[in-house]
């Protein structure tokens, strides 16, 4: 499967292009319900010396073990949040290196979903945190899904092309 990028927002703190504190991390469709992105951690995210705080580590697996649900398509995306977050912090996530990080879909009942999002260092593959994530469908009243292009929730040109 060719990899499909996902929407961005405005101003979620992950993916939000226009969030002057966000990660803006573009995400990729890699496989059926496998999503990927990268990311290099800027110094003022440290939790110790050259160290990501595990808050922000916290953020991307569940972010990214949400968006494993969430599909490739703009216009029906299935948007969930976090009823459950467990994070195991293996080793220590670097600042200023190349992460790579995966999620990946689990069991799917109902409202309810479950995934695995894992960070690794890129250059050796090593798993440094993982977690698992029970998500929960947004309720449809929640917003208006015929708006999401106007609320800045669309696939943007990735940043090199």
């Amino acid at each position: 499967m060719q990899k499909i990028k996902q929407p961005n927002s405005r101003h979620c703190f992950i993916c939000g292009l226009e969030n002057p504190a966000g990660l803006h991390l573009h995400i990729y469709e890699t496989g059926p319900g496998v999503v990927e992105t990268q990311y290099i951690a800027p110094d003022h995210f440290q939790g110790y010396p050259g160290v990501l705080h595990g808050g922000i580590v916290a953020a991307l697996i569940d972010e990214i073990s949400g968006r494993a649900h969430m599909g490739s398509d703009p216009n029906n995306p299935r948007f969930m949040f976090t009823g459950k977050l467990e994070v195991k912090y293996r080793k220590n996530v670097p600042i200023g290196k190349l992460l790579r990080i995966v999620g990946k879909v689990g069991k799917s009942k109902g409202k309810i979903a479950e995934a695995w999002a894992g960070i690794y260092d890129a250059e050796t593959n090593e798993l440094l945190a993982e977690g698992t994530g029970m998500h929960v469908n947004v309720p449809q009243e929640q917003f208006d899904m015929s708006r999401l292009d106007e609320l800045g929730w669309k696939v943007y040109p990735d940043p090199a092309a």
